[in-house]
């Protein structure tokens, strides 16, 4: 009898996916065993549900966090084959009014969460929920993270052993000789027979479409019959690919800084655009520490700002900090940098007592962390797997040399270390994947939201655009003249307030918003 009912349940699911395809045909083109599949697994895991409890490795956080685990195929188009079990984390909707702790608040379902990556963790998303920004949120749904698969403890994903991950010091030149780039080609090249190596026949399953399809099988054991979901960064790109695959699924979906989902770019244009947009983004930052040179001394101009840096960079290329801050260090640092301007103020402050001769906050913020090793190897391995068995991807060195080169001449700061961090796609051992044209008709899909800041480097604001133009009935909130990476639930009180409305509500405006930027940091006196 159960059997029974699990595949006449499986049979139903089916039936409800094939009919959420978009309509004209041309949106997708849909792998049917993998359809059937999602189905079959879909259907089992809303029987099986999630058995929440203690979370493991977790002691010191607060109690109301829970953890369970939910199996999913390791190949949707073999359902009955391998599976993996992903651990999920859940807060409980609190129902309580945070301005109001009379008022009781009825329960919305369960937020799903991604913070992006690829390779990206959002297990301790739910934690959230204890920030003033979240409470009303929280209030109402279950706030729900998850480790995707490969990540963390989801069937974990390794290119290479933790041990050798850091190189500390290293270099980072601007301007590469070309003994450098065969020395990185080699090392590409080796990195992607690791992986290899390392995960067999599973390798060409950690990829974006079975990312989303995972995301529908968690929906169906948190036993929710519509998704409603917020994607940050990468999160946006998988998400977009679940509005497309699975439409009818839909309840509510936030786009945070979302990532350009046009076939074309993913992902090595995408990664050309980023480089680009870093350059502004650098520059922003540069003309904020120049404004603030009473504070620092690094210059009155960005210019001369750009020169502190280099003078740094050099100094650390003769005589790392530490032992372990080489110019490569540096880079990385500043690149958060570029992320989140709330660090703004600490990079300043490292770089300004680093050339005035004291090294330790500079070694602090710029060193890698021994003990993160394992962590950041997983999700160096989850990120270059999913972008590279996502798409094509030149093959020929010449090709990145050629385009990299032109971009560098006005974008040094991000362009070659870009090309490192991706090299490994032009030699990877897995057959690649056509991206899906993600793409919405009129009706298909409930109205989605879109938020954006302007001067976003890691996601840049056309790809805002460009997933506006192609999910019908989404509105896109701007925040103008700003550039941090992630704004829902940030510093912003006007996007707040339309992330609010959407989530608690349904409300939206009537295709787009702008808001005014959130205030600049100020340097620590």
């Amino acid at each position: 009898m159960r059997a029974a009912a699990l595949y006449s349940a499986a049979g139903s699911l089916l039936l409800t996916t094939l009919a959420a395809a978009p309509a004209g045909g041309a949106s997708v083109v849909p792998d049917t065993a993998a359809v059937q599949g999602t189905a079959v697994a879909a259907a089992r895991a809303r029987a099986a549900g999630i058995d929440f409890g203690n979370c493991a490795e977790a002691q010191d956080m607060p109690g109301s966090l829970q953890c369970g685990t939910v199996s999913v195929p390791l190949d949707y188009a073999d359902p009955g084959g391998r599976q993996i079990k992903l651990t999920v984390s859940r807060v409980r909707a609190t129902h309580t009014d945070p301005h109001n702790s009379k008022r009781r608040v009825p329960r919305q379902g369960a937020l799903v969460f991604n913070p992006g990556g690829p390779g990206g963790d959002g297990l301790y998303f739910p934690l959230v929920g204890l920030l003033p920004e979240w409470k009303r949120i929280g209030a109402a749904y279950d706030l729900v993270g998850y480790s995707p698969r490969g990540v963390g403890r989801s069937a974990p994903l390794s290119c290479q052993d933790p041990k050798h991950f850091f190189k500390a010091p290293s270099q980072s030149p601007t301007y590469p000789s070309e003994s450098y780039k065969k020395e990185r080609v080699a090392q590409a090249k080796a990195y992607a027979r690791g992986c290899a190596k390392r995960a067999g026949g599973a390798l060409r399953h950690y990829n974006s479409l079975n990312n989303a399809r995972d995301l529908d099988v968690l929906r169906a054991a948190l036993g929710e019959d519509r998704l409603t979901f917020m994607g940050a960064s990468y999160g946006t790109y998988f998400g977009a690919l679940y509005a497309t695959l699975f439409p009818s699924h839909v309840r509510r979906m936030v786009f945070d800084s979302a990532v350009n989902p046009d076939p074309e770019r993913v992902w090595y244009r995408n990664n050309l655009d980023q480089s680009a947009a870093f350059e502004g983004r650098w520059t922003d930052f540069r003309e904020w520490i120049a404004k603030h040179d009473d504070v620092y001394g690094l210059g009155r101009t960005a210019d001369s700002v750009q020169r502190s840096y280099e003078r740094a960079s050099a100094q650390l290329a003769a005589e790392p900090a530490g032992g372990k801050v080489g110019p490569a260090q540096l880079q990385g640092a500043f690149l958060t940098a570029g992320y989140f301007d709330d660090y703004w103020p600490h990079r300043a402050q490292a770089l300004s007592e680093y050339l005035k001769g004291d090294p330790k906050q500079l070694i602090a913020q710029a060193a890698p962390v021994a003990g993160a090793a394992a962590e950041a190897e997983n999700s160096n391995a989850v990120y270059t797997a999913v972008e590279c068995n996502d798409a094509p991807w030149p093959t020929d060195f010449r090709v990145w040399d050629r385009d990299n080169t032109r971009l560098a001449r006005v974008a040094p700061f991000e362009t070659w270390d870009n090309v490192w961090m991706n090299l490994p796609c032009a030699y990877w051992p897995v057959p690649r994947q056509e991206p899906v044209d993600v793409r919405t008709g009129p009706g298909e899909l409930p109205p989605t939201m879109i938020l954006a800041a302007e001067r976003d480097a890691a996601a840049p604001y056309e790809g805002a655009l460009e997933l506006h133009r192609r999910l019908s009935g989404s509105v896109l909130v701007t925040e103008r003249d700003a550039g941090t990476h992630g704004i829902a639930g940030g510093p912003n009180r006007c996007v707040n307030g339309y992330l609010d409305a959407y989530l608690l509500e349904g409300r939206t405006p009537v295709r787009r918003a702008a808001c005014a930027p959130h205030r600049e940091p100020q340097p620590a006196r």
